[in-house]
C-alpha cells in the first residue's frame, strides 16, 4: 500500500508544478486565480494523503478550514471579476 501512497504523492506533485507554470504564466487574471485554488487543492490532497499513510488524523481540522478559506477566496474573486467585466 506504501506504493500507491508513494505513486499518488509523485502524480500530485508533478501537477502541482505544471499549475505552478500556469500560475506564472498567465495570461489573465482569471487563470492565475483558478490555478492557486488548483494549487491549494492539490496541497490539500497530498496532506490528506499523507495523513492516511501515516494513520494520523491530527490535522484533519487544519484541511477542513484551508479549504473552507480557499473556497471563499475562489468565490470572491469570480465575483470581483465579474463585477469588474460589468464595468466595462
Amino acid at each position: 500500500m506504501t506504493v500507491l501512497y508513494g505513486v499518488t504523492l509523485t502524480v500530485l506533485a508533478v501537477a502541482g508544478l505544471l499549475t505552478l507554470l500556469r500560475l506564472v504564466r498567465g495570461p489573465a487574471a482569471l487563470d492565475r486565480i483558478m490555478a492557486l485554488d488548483v494549487l491549494v487543492t492539490m496541497v490539500l490532497a497530498g496532506t490528506a494523503v499523507g495523513m492516511i499513510a501515516r494513520d494520523d488524523t491530527t490535522s484533519a481540522p487544519v484541511l477542513v478550514v484551508v479549504a473552507l478559506l480557499a473556497f471563499i477566496g475562489s468565490v470572491t474573486a469570480a465575483h470581483l471579476i465579474e463585477k469588474r467585466k460589468g464595468m466595462r
